[in-house]
Parts: C-alpha cells; structure tokens; sequence
C-alpha cells in the first residue's frame, strides 16, 4: 500500500460516514470547502500550496487489491461498501485558488463538488495535503519579506515531522521564494534547486582543518563553500584566505564561507573583515544554526554582511505557530445550503467565490467573501481546475507558480508585511462577509428545522 495514494490513510470516521450514506440513500451532490476558521496571532496572512498534490491525490486514489481485502477482513463493512470500494473513482468537481495566492481567514481556497460520499471519503487527505504546504509556505514568505533579497535555502529534512513533510516542505519554501533546498528528493520529484556544503563531521575527521579543505575543494570543486567554524570562526576564515590561492592555482574558486555557530552577526563582520583584507572580496558569507524570520530582519536591520540564510527547524515546524485552525466542511447537500453553528465554529453555507480588490498603488485593500453567484467588485480568486474527476489542463509550472507567489507578496500592503503578532482581536486586512452570503446563512438556519444557539 502507497500511502501517500492509499485512501486508507484516513480517519475511520470517514469510512464510517460512507458506509451509513450507503445504507440510507445519500448520493446527492455535496459541497465541501477547505478554509482556515482564523489567522495565528504570528500571522498577518497565508499562503495556499498543496493544490497540485491534491489533485494529483484525487486523480489516482484507489483501493487496491490489498487494502480491500484488509477492510474485508476486519468485519467492520458490509458487501455494499466493499463493492462501493472496489469501483471507487473520484468523478467531482475542483474549485481553488492558485498556488501562492495569499489569503485569510474564512476565505475558502478549495472546494470539492461531488456525490456525498466522495467528497467524504477525501477529507482527511486533502485537508493533510493542505494544511501543510500553506502552513509552510505562509511562514517561508515573512523570511522572504525579511530576507530582502538575500538568499534563503531550505535546510529542515532532519528535523521535519516525517518524510513527506520534509520533502513538501521544501516545495512550499520554494513556493514562497525560497532559492532551493538542501533536501536532494525535492530534486527529481518537483525540479526545486539543490544546495549543500558540507558538515563539521568532515573537517573533524581529518588531521587538520586546511586539509580538510583542501581535499574536500578537490572532490566538489564547483560551487565550492567551506564550513569555517568547526574550531575557531575568524581561524578558518584566515585557512580560506591563505588557501584560496593555492586552489585558484588548480582551477578552483572558493564561491563561499558558512558560518554555523555564536553570534552569527559579530563573527560574519570579523571574517569580512578577514577575507576583504585577504582578497577575497567576492566570497560570500552564509549563516546558519537556529534562524528565524526575526533574527534574519535583524541581521538585515544591522547591516550584518551575510548573503544568504539556511533555515531548518524554525521552517519546516513552522515553529511559533506549528499549526492552523483549518477545516473541510459540508457547505450544501442536494442543491440546499448547509451551516454547521457550533459554538466557536459556525461556517458560512454555500459554494463561496472570494473576491479581491486593489488600491490605486496596486496593493490588496480587502476581501469580500460571498455566494458564487454574486457579483463583487474585484478579482474572484477561485477558478475552477477539476471537472469530473479530471483536470482541466495541466498544471502551472512550479516556476510559474513562483512567480505568482512573489507578484503576491509584492502586492501586500505595509500592514501585512510586518513581523510582529497581530493584537487580540484585530484586524490588519479587512475580510467582508457580504450580504448575499449572510441572507443565505439566515435561510439555512430557516430551514434546518434546529433553532440557532442562543447568543
């Protein structure tokens, strides 16, 4: 079984829920949506990614031969689901919002049209998909924004949460303007650039620190960065300097130092310092070792001379808010809206467009979220990308879909773009629930025949 294929990878609940809308009769067409119920205070926005493996999720999810007979086995299902199983296909419709797409709370960014039980059935893996890679690539983009230009890699696999994780991670970075990663799957599987150095565990299994050097330069001699603080920082940059000549002299250029240890900022000025003096004015400085989108706005803010960041953890866990209040939710069930009005959790019904207005500076001045029949002014940020089970066209490029990031991040207002946590119950980008949607809540509340909550 593939898991990350195998519609086994699901809660049982799921399952369950097909079973009983088989035995009852319930086959009508169902609108489900994935949106995000509110922002982390951390956040000031998000950023959608995940579309392409979940519709490469809904084209090819089967259950084979092996996981039918697992479900056969376990005596919790009966002949009807099993034949149900066995000729499953997903046949709906894809609505979303490119890849990329900066969006907020309540602005749904997928949403599924299918026959109940279908929709159903994908639940958990679609929101798992999702969730993800915009959890990932909305932190990415605040390093993006504090980076200003500088280069940032993705140095997180070992500390990811899973295999998967850490390889869509390193997409999600790449996504939000990451220039690669270190993860060398993320390679063949998605075409984002590969960069690596080297490790302390080299320099220290060699006699010394300049053979280390010298025999790693002879085996990976293009794109040549050495690590320089195994022993003492400001001691191997002056190595580099009085190697460097001797390496020019075989046809290799030091394209780079990484600092991995102490104060990055102190000891990046000191072998500056220490490699200007010796020549090497064009060696560039990487740091990395417990980075984050703060530390590296204030690296920038100092005027520290480092050109580039590799960033693991604090990435790939999306550290300060390792999770989003995200859900894939019943909007409409044969042809009638649906409101779920839990307490801290009541849902807007309905197959829902979000639409995007812009200021005469070109930056986003607000949201209008409404019923897709409405008309808004703005641009509606969901399209349609999957028709019976089908996608309409290929897929943009992951370079394409980079580039859409950034036009994103670039249009941001001021208010979006800052670091800080946003305040207890404030609001920096305004998300308008329009009245057409609000009328069509009050008829699902109408006719769901259960009286609302009390305030």
């Amino acid at each position: 079984m593939d898991p990350s294929t195998s519609p086994l990878l699901t809660d049982l609940y799921q399952l369950n829920m097909v079973q009983a809308y088989l035995d009852n009769g319930m086959g009508e067409t169902a609108v489900f949506e994935f949106f995000s119920r509110r922002l982390p205070r951390q956040r000031r926005f998000l950023m959608a990614a995940g579309l392409e493996q979940a519709l490469g999720f809904l084209e090819q999810v089967r259950f084979g031969a092996g996981e039918l007979d697992w479900l056969g086995a376990s005596g919790r299902f009966d002949r009807r689901f099993l034949d149900y199983a066995a000729a499953f296909r997903f046949t709906g419709d894809v609505d979303a919002m490119p890849e990329g797409t900066v969006f907020f709370a309540d602005e749904p960014i997928l949403r599924v049209t299918a026959p109940i039980a279908e929709a159903q059935l994908v639940e958990t893996r679609l929101i798992n998909l999702l969730h993800l890679q915009s959890l990932i690539a909305a932190k990415a983009a605040r390093m993006v924004l504090a980076a200003e230009g500088r280069t940032l890699i993705d140095f997180g696999l070992r500390r990811a949460h899973g295999a998967e994780a850490g390889l869509h991670a390193a997409r999600a970075a790449y996504v939000a303007g990451f220039a690669g990663t270190a993860s060398v799957l993320a390679g063949p599987a998605f075409g984002v650039p590969l960069y690596g150095t080297m490790a302390h565990s080299y320099v220290q299994a060699h006699a010394d620190e300049t053979q280390a050097f010298l025999s790693f330069a002879r085996s990976r001699p293009n794109d040549l960065v050495l690590l320089i603080d195994t022993y003492d920082t400001e001691a191997g940059a002056e190595r580099v300097v009085r190697l460097a000549p001797r390496l020019e002299g075989e046809g290799i250029t030091v394209r780079g130092v990484r600092l991995d240890s102490g104060d990055l900022a102190a000891h990046a000025r000191k072998v500056r310092a220490i490699l200007d003096a010796g020549g090497l004015t064009n060696v560039r400085i990487f740091a990395s070792g417990g980075i984050d989108e703060h530390k590296i706005a204030r690296f920038v803010a100092e005027g520290a001379p480092i050109d580039g960041f590799g960033i693991g953890t604090s990435l790939v866990t999306s550290q300060d808010a390792p999770a989003l209040d995200c859900a894939y939710k019943l909007q409409a069930y044969g042809g009638r809206p649906r409101r779920k009005r839990s307490e801290s959790k009541a849902t807007w019904p309905g197959a829902k467009q979000v639409f995007r207005r812009y200021g005469e500076d070109g930056r986003m001045a607000g949201d209008v979220v409404s019923i897709g029949t409405d008309r808004q002014p703005g641009e509606p940020l969901l399209v349609p990308v999957m028709r019976g089970g089908r996608r309409l066209s290929p897929g943009p490029s992951l370079a394409d879909v980079r580039t859409h990031a950034a036009s994103q991040l670039a249009r941001l207002p001021e208010a979006l773009r800052a670091l800080d946590d946003v305040a207890e119950g404030a609001s920096p980008y305004p998300v308008e629930i329009a009245a057409a949607l609000r009328r069509l809540a009050d008829a699902a509340d109408a006719g769901s025949g259960e009286r609302p909550a009390p305030p």
